[in-house]
């Protein structure tokens, strides 16, 4: 199956084959701060399996991740693994913004006080297990 999406202006657009390795909302303080917002809600794909098209640009915001984001209006699309591996598409993202479900938090330890979690998905104080 491919599902496909792109930026608040439409200049980039990506298609993901197939389906996410998994899906998972982060909590994690470097996502609350590169979304501006409470979490990185966002399915992970092989970046062998996604196609982008569009000007992006990169923000390195870790030794191992770059935050991908359109460069003409700013809509942050990707967290892009430096060694090439693997990528994690915003689920809102998606033409679909429904095309994907959640399975579990992470870095909940981190996650804003006010931020009520009563979805009854798995928590991880961390990153997942495994």
């Amino acid at each position: 199956m491919t599902r496909e999406g792109g930026c608040l202006c439409g200049a980039v657009r990506f298609k993901a084959e197939g389906e996410p390795i998994n899906v998972r909302i982060c909590h994690c303080r470097n996502c609350q701060k590169a979304m501006g917002s409470p979490f990185f809600a966002r399915a992970l794909f092989n970046q062998s399996d996604l196609t982008v098209e569009g000007g992006t640009a990169r923000y390195a915001s870790s030794e191992v991740l770059d935050r991908v984001f359109c460069k003409n209006c700013g809509t942050r699309l990707f967290g892009w693994r430096r060694n090439g591996t693997v990528a994690g598409v915003a689920l809102a993202a998606f033409d679909d913004r429904n095309a994907f479900a959640p399975t579990e938090h992470i870095w909940v330890a981190e996650k804003m006080h006010w931020v009520r979690l009563e979805d009854g998905l798995p928590q991880h104080a961390g990153a997942a297990p495994g």
